[in-house]
């Protein structure tokens, strides 16, 4: 394992640190800002406003007020036309925004490339755009008789009116990004609460929309607070009829519990702990090695596959080369393109990966590599790219999402019946990945209970593939036409011929 050291940023940053609301940039109405911390040394690299009570009804009456009273909802040629809009402003910030990608949230150069920035940067604002011309907002049931009368009926798709959007700091642009394409494509107005470890992320977009797009105020509004009794306003106020939200189970939980009252509509995408199920006719030169996709973004990724489930057979092999795989990776300054393995998002976050990790020593797992701070690394929230082997299934390691660059090995002997009884054996079930021979590996994916799998490194990713879990792992879908539809009341009408 080599580290870069990670030295004092030069990058000059122009960011965003006013809230959004109605249309106007301004600060929060209590004064205050929060400072933004670059997890990869730990300095300051700025501030960004902390909004209070005042300012989220202020969003939301502006959200209201913006669907019940503007054509937003119902003018399908205009939606498009923004939105399209937002989508070639962002591409003309691109730079800007990978560099405060890297800055606020570690991600390293090479993340910003694919799931960061550049995949959704691509297609999550651009494809439920052209969505709007393409989908059935409208369609005729054939015509029926009752009561003595011939009648017409028709099914209305529209939308749900108020979006409560509730986002992470693992990756926030991409997050954000397809949960605005497909809020504001259905016709919903939206307010977003982005997490505050990675404010500029988000409050970017705010300006982007008031200067660069004819999105009518209060249609988009950005309250980032650090307040959480503020942030649950959006989960219980009746003037807010859905709320989508990428985060923890627990959260998700308390958020079904604080809905239930008002009968909101969720969209939960929760967490993870995908397996990475190797089966005895994979070539193992290749499927052993691409354990390293648990180690993506330091492993701040809810689906990431840290579970490694490998026949017998070749499992002092798998433990040798994912051993010595993770120790030769560059671990350090996120914006050298040479690092593999950035820092985590904070202190409290490094400090939780480091507990499991001695829980999974206490156990009876066998740290084989890493299992606590890079050598040469005194500043910043890393942790060295860590295996553990001889986990048992009910380890904590094995069940619990630890979200840091943690992999864990774990033996089988019965076949794919023990394999997928393993991959299933787990309260969540959001992804996976299945190495193995194309047909056997499909087989063995139709029992596995996940939301999205991948079949030999083949990805699911894009804006027109649903995501999202079973279990305890979310509630409805993501992208797609899934997850459009998922923002959609559905109305039915009879009327007389």
């Amino acid at each position: 394992m080599t580290a870069s050291p990670v030295a004092a940023s030069t990058v000059k940053f122009n960011p965003e640190t006013r809230l959004f609301i109605d249309g106007r940039l301004r600060d929060s109405s209590t004064g205050k800002t929060l400072d933004n911390v670059n997890p990869a040394n730990e300095e300051v690299l700025g501030v960004a406003t902390d909004a209070g009570a005042e300012d989220m009804q202020e969003a939301i009456v502006a959200a209201r007020r913006a669907f019940d009273t503007t054509d937003w909802s119902t003018n399908h040629e205009f939606r498009q036309h923004c939105l399209l809009q937002l989508h070639n402003s962002l591409q003309e910030e691109k730079e800007d925004i990978r560099a405060e990608l890297i800055a606020e949230v570690g991600a390293t150069v090479g993340m910003t490339y694919i799931a960061q920035m550049e995949w959704p940067l691509a297609d999550a604002i651009r494809y439920p755009a052209h969505l709007i011309s393409t989908f059935p907002w409208e369609r005729m049931l054939d015509q029926d008789a009752k009561m003595g009368a011939l009648y017409n009926r028709i099914v209305v798709k529209e939308p749900m009116g108020v979006v409560g959007a509730i986002t992470p700091w693992n990756f926030p642009f991409e997050i954000i990004s397809n949960k605005v394409g497909q809020i504001l494509a259905t016709g919903n107005t939206m307010v977003l609460k982005p997490a505050m470890e990675t404010p500029w992320s988000a409050l970017r977009w705010g300006r982007i929309i008031a200067e660069k797009t004819e999105i009518p105020a209060g249609v988009f509004n950005i309250v980032p607070t650090s307040d959480n009794d503020i942030a649950q306003e959006l989960v219980t106020d009746p003037r807010v009829d859905m709320v989508s939200f990428t985060g923890s189970t627990a959260v998700g939980q308390l958020i079904q519990r604080l809905s239930a009252d008002a009968m909101k509509r969720n969209m939960l995408e929760l967490g993870g702990k995908s397996a990475y199920l190797v089966l005895d006719d994979a070539d193992m030169n290749i499927a052993i090695p691409g354990c390293l996709g648990a180690l993506m973004h330091s492993g701040q990724g809810c689906a990431l596959a840290t579970r490694m489930l490998v026949p017998r057979s070749h499992y002092d092999q798998a433990v040798d080369v994912a051993t010595a795989t993770f120790g030769a990776l560059t671990v350090g300054d996120p914006a050298d393109p040479d690092t593999f393995c950035g820092p985590l998002v904070s202190a409290k976050q490094r400090e939780r990966v480091l507990n499991y990790i001695e829980v999974a020593k206490r156990e009876g797992g066998r740290v084989t590599v890493g299992g606590g701070a890079p050598a040469g690394l005194d500043r910043g929230y890393f942790v060295a790219p860590t295996v553990v082997a001889d986990v048992a299934p009910d380890h904590t390691i094995f069940q619990e999402e630890i979200f840091g660059p943690v992999l864990s090995i774990t033996p089988y002997d019965g076949g794919d019946d023990e394999a997928v009884e393993l991959a299933n054996n787990s309260r969540y079930g959001l992804a996976g990945a299945i190495l193995g021979s194309n047909e056997r590996a499909l087989a063995v994916a139709r029992r596995i209970r996940t939301g999205s799998l991948m079949i030999n490194s083949a990805m699911f990713y894009g804006a027109d593939a649903p995501f999202g879990g079973y279990k305890l792992s979310g509630i409805g879908r993501q992208n797609g036409i899934e997850g459009f539809e998922q923002h959609l009341q559905t109305k039915t009408i009879g009327y007389p011929l």
